[in-house]
């Protein structure tokens, strides 16, 4: 296999995600290439590719997805188009990155990645943070028993877009809401760090008649083993947050910026324990190149991918019960 080749990339739908951090994120990698970008609407298509400096513009996903020449697609569509687009693109033989949530329950998310293994194709959730190596230093810290054993986590991430008119987040058929958007991050990170699932949730939610019902807020309790608590909220209707607390027996791990990470600013995090309080230093890298070369060295090299999609099938499990504690006002055991 030639050495220099790099995997290249359709990108189905010109979202804000995809125009502002994949899309360069993917540019800027050692292993990836932009080649394709489509939309329904086929100026606003090519717009973005002039834009981005993306070669080929298509007026319509099929016809990207009949390009012989991308080898994977970028999927950053309204949560409720997921399955769909996940399951053509894995027909037409491409390696999928889809944006997060998966999907808008579980059986949704087994179809996809039994579509996708039926079809030999690669499929991954886009939880960029995960592969910042950060992640894998505070994992070390951890492991290295410096703060003990883990007694509970807590995590925010919450932002005000309330007056956003027409935001498909505030679509409740479209899989709208607080969680979905960005309680999934929380439910990721605690499911990481820990290596294990919840065998419990209990979610209180926030339900805004003005904005379709969605959950505007979300603040929730994750049950898991060694009782350990596992405690979040997530808000589209709340002053900006995005942070992360690992709490043990003998120490602290604070995460200031927790699943944000500027490759210009530092995205360092803090350990205290014996008494004293240290920063850790952290790589300035781009989270979105790296989640992009994890895919190209599972394609290209043959690796294995750091996050298989049954791991994303899994998320989806505790998120769909975590809406439905919400929508009921119950604990739900898993």
């Amino acid at each position: 296999m030639n050495s220099d080749r790099k995997l290249r990339w359709g990108i189905l739908g010109s979202a804000s995600i995809a125009k502002g951090s994949v899309i360069p994120g993917l540019q800027q990698s050692e292993l990836n290439e932009v080649a394709a970008i489509a939309s329904r609407d086929e100026e606003k298509a090519k717009q973005t590719a002039d834009q981005l400096g993306i070669p080929q513009a298509y007026g319509s996903y099929e016809a990207l997805l009949e390009d012989d020449s991308i080898d994977a697609v970028y999927i950053p569509l309204p949560n409720h188009l997921h399955r769909e687009w996940t399951i053509r693109a894995a027909e037409a033989g491409k390696h999928i990155l889809c944006e997060k949530p998966l999907a808008l329950t579980e059986q949704e998310a087994r179809e996809m990645a039994q579509a996708c293994d039926d079809a030999g194709v690669l499929l991954a959730e886009a939880f960029m943070y995960r592969h910042h190596p950060r992640y894998d230093q505070i994992r070390d810290v951890i492991a290295s028993g410096e703060i003990g054993e883990i007694r509970g986590i807590h995590s925010t991430f919450s932002f005000n877009n309330s007056g956003s008119a027409g935001n498909v987040r505030f679509k409740r058929e479209w899989g709208g809401g607080a969680l979905y958007d960005i309680g999934c991050y929380s439910i990721s990170a605690a499911r990481l760090l820990l290596g294990q699932e919840p065998s419990a949730v209990t979610v209180i939610g926030m339900f805004s008649p003005e904005h379709d019902y969605v959950d505007m807020m979300a603040s929730g309790l994750l049950e898991f083993n060694d009782h350990v608590g596992v405690t979040f909220d997530s808000s589209m209707w709340a002053a900006f947050r995005n942070t992360l607390e690992v709490l043990g027996s003998d120490g602290i791990i604070e995460v200031p910026s927790a699943f944000i990470s500027n490759p210009d600013r530092s995205s360092n995090f803090y350990v205290t324990a014996g008494g004293e309080r240290r920063e850790v230093e952290v790589p300035q890298v781009n989270h979105y190149s790296l989640q992009g070369d994890d895919m190209a060295r599972a394609v290209l090299q043959g690796k294995n991918m750091r996050f298989a999609s049954s791991d994303a099938v899994a998320n989806m499990k505790v998120l769909e019960a975590c809406l439905r504690s919400a929508e009921e006002r119950t604990r739900i055991t898993l």
